[in-house]
């Protein structure tokens, strides 16, 4: 499966927008899940191919020929278009990914697996708490458009200054909170648990999304489960990548991370 790019949009100094569409989209299904992804292939330089690419004829290259796999959000499937939109975090030409990304043009292909997915605003709970950084924006915009009408919905997001900031837009009782890296004296492994532990402590049932640096979910995780804030099985967390370390040396050691993790607060709390 693969999409062509349609436009692209600059939505902020570090966020790029990309609608693909096309006969290769012609099977795709869309998830029910706010958080769905979509796994992508970033074509290296000097790859001696290009989309679409049968994936058993290319395994015999070098590993540096072979694509390079990536998982992003889709921000939104428009199913009169058959429209896909995934926005990217791009910083320069940083990374396989946001350098596709920055320099995409119309006509521009890329392959992909899935959607897969995990979460979606709970409909029993009674308020929803939605935290991340620039990474998970996207799911976390998508989940503040699917909450139920009038509930209360509160969303940080820690992001590089107010230039980097959205507009976001739900049903429900809207409060969001931008956490500003740039400027503040602050551990940057701390800034967004402190701006969570800072928030009043919601009533009822919680409804929780926390995807992000591996650092900051894992602290936020620990307060909303030591704390009684957030029951674990209405709780989505994810490490989407990790402060210091490339995609290729997180990939490696996130599976031991996340077993680690689970070790933070015991199942009796």
């Amino acid at each position: 499966m693969y999409g062509t790019v349609v436009t692209t949009e600059q939505l902020t100094p570090d966020l790029v927008r990309v609608v693909l569409g096309g006969e290769g989209l012609a099977d795709f299904t869309p998830s029910p899940d706010t958080d769905a992804y979509v796994n992508a292939s970033f074509l290296p330089v000097g790859a001696p191919y290009s989309v679409p690419f049968d994936e058993q004829e290319i395994r015999h290259l070098p590993r540096e020929l072979r694509p390079f796999p990536r998982r992003y959000t889709v921000r939104r499937w428009d199913e009169a278009t058959r429209e896909l939109t995934i926005d990217f975090v791009v910083h320069g030409d940083v990374g396989l990914a946001g350098r596709w990304a920055a320099h995409a043009e119309p006509g521009d292909r890329l392959q992909m697996k899935g959607p897969g997915g995990g979460y979606r605003p709970h409909d029993d709970a009674d308020c929803y708490l939605l935290v991340g950084d620039e990474s998970a924006l996207p799911a976390i915009a998508a989940s503040a458009e699917a909450v139920p009408e009038g509930r209360p919905v509160v969303v940080v997001v820690e992001i590089e200054s107010s230039d980097s900031e959205l507009v976001l837009h739900s049903p429900g009782e809207l409060d969001v909170q931008w956490v500003h890296r740039r400027g503040s004296a602050g551990d940057p492994d701390t800034l967004l648990v402190e701006a969570v532990q800072a928030l009043p402590r919601p009533g009822g049932v919680v409804s929780a999304f926390v995807h992000g640096e591996a650092v900051a979910v894992r602290a936020v995780r620990r307060h909303l489960l030591a704390g009684g804030i957030v029951d674990r099985d209405r709780l989505s967390v994810s490490p989407y990548w990790r402060r210091g370390h490339t995609d290729e040396q997180w990939r490696s050691i996130k599976a031991d991370w996340q077993r680690e993790v689970e070790t933070d607060v015991p199942l009796t709390t």
